[in-house]
């Protein structure tokens, strides 16, 4: 009985307070290899390069201490779909505080 109580206290703070997340949909045809994580960009601005969209991205709950483990979630999310960057078109800040940004993962048109 204590087990179920300590479970679902937890449960009740996880869902109270929530955790940084990031959500990742497929929305481009195909399939590509994966690339290495330590390889994704992080952009803020549309590359000069042509680019295929992957998916889109939306990520949230982040402090802003924790802007360099969000970039590395992300490139995490987006590398088995075979990204080379993720562009961050809109960010901002929520009601509670908690940095938020979306976007798109893409793929170099001249990667094979």
């Amino acid at each position: 009985m204590k087990k179920i109580s300590i479970f679902v206290s937890f449960s009740l703070l996880l869902a109270l307070f929530g955790c940084a997340a990031v959500n990742v949909t497929k929305t481009g045809k195909g399939y590509f290899a994966p690339t290495n994580p330590n390889d994704v960009e992080i952009l803020v601005t549309v590359p000069p390069h042509a680019y295929t969209e992957l998916a889109t991205v939306m990520t949230y709950k982040w402090s802003f201490k924790e802007t360099a483990k969000m970039h590395n979630a992300l490139r995490s999310k987006c590398a088995p779909l075979g990204a080379n960057a993720v562009i961050l078109g809109n960010s901002g800040i929520d009601s509670g505080g908690y940095f938020w940004s979306s976007g798109v993962a893409i793929r170099y048109k001249d990667q094979k």
